[in-house]
Order: structure tokens, then C-alpha cells, then sequence
């Protein structure tokens, strides 16, 4: 029936294990999408949106990062973390992009800067996804 079959894992859970007709994700060196007959590729991805075209319709998830392997029609995606649009908490996306900001506001000499404005970059990609592909 369709293309490919695609399987996404996180550390908690399996998220979603099914067959799709492609996905878009926020590779290292750019978004690229994977079709059927893809050439074989282990890469990693970013914070952004991973895109599921689905049989019927889209699927969209906020991802914090990982690595994806497209071998024989099959794709892994191994994700650091990963939520689809429908799960998104707004409020506590809103509330970890406050904190977020005030810490990097605040600049105290304990502040771990790097981890600070990941976490915003992370808050930001959740609230943007949930509200552009409300649930």
C-alpha cells in the first residue's frame, strides 16, 4: 500500500511505527526529505520540525535533535526527544521559554548560558509548532 515504513523512538517511548509516503527533517546541514527508493543514510538532525505525510494527511512532531537511518525503504529516527503537535503542552512551553529567558537575563556567574539558550531554542520550536499545526 504505501512507501515507507517508518519507526520513531525516543528514550522513553516508541512514538510512532507505521507506514508513511515521506518525512521532511531538520537535518544537520539543512531540512531534506526522504521518498521511496532513498539512497541509504545514517544523518543527524536538529531542533526543528520533523513533517510525516501520512497515507491521508500530514503528521507534525517538535523534535530537540537526534539521527535518522533510511535503509531499504525503512526509516529510523532515534530522536533526543520528541513530541507530535497534538501532545505539546502550550502552557509548559511557555513557561520553559520564561524561564529560559530570564536565566540568560539574569547572567548570574552559575548560569550555564549554553544550556540556557538551547532551552529557549527548544521552548520556541514547541510553542511554534503548536501553534501553527494545532492538534
Amino acid at each position: 500500500m504505501s512507501e515507507l515504513y517508518l519507526e520513531i523512538i525516543s528514550p522513553s517511548r516508541q512514538v510512532f511505527s507505521g507506514e508513511i509516503k515521506s518525512i521532511t527533517v531538520p537535518g544537520s546541514k539543512g531540512r531534506f526529505q526522504v521518498l521511496k527508493n532513498h539512497a541509504p543514510i545514517i544523518s543527524t538532525f536538529e531542533i526543528g520540525l520533523i513533517k510525516v505525510d501520512l497515507p491521508d494527511k500530514p503528521k507534525y512532531f517538535a523534535t530537540a535533535g537526534g539521527t535518522i537511518e533510511v535503509l531499504d525503504n525503512k526509516i529510523l529516527v532515534l530522536a533526543d526527544s520528541i513530541e507530535s503537535s497534538e501532545e505539546i503542552d502550550l502552557d509548559r512551553a511557555l513557561k520553559a521559554k520564561e524561564r529560559a529567558e530570564k536565566r540568560l537575563a539574569e547572567k548570574s556567574p552559575d548560569t550555564d548560558v549554553e544550556r540556557a539558550q538551547t532551552a529557549l531554542v527548544r521552548a520556541l520550536n514547541r510553542i511554534k509548532i503548536k501553534e501553527t499545526y494545532i492538534g
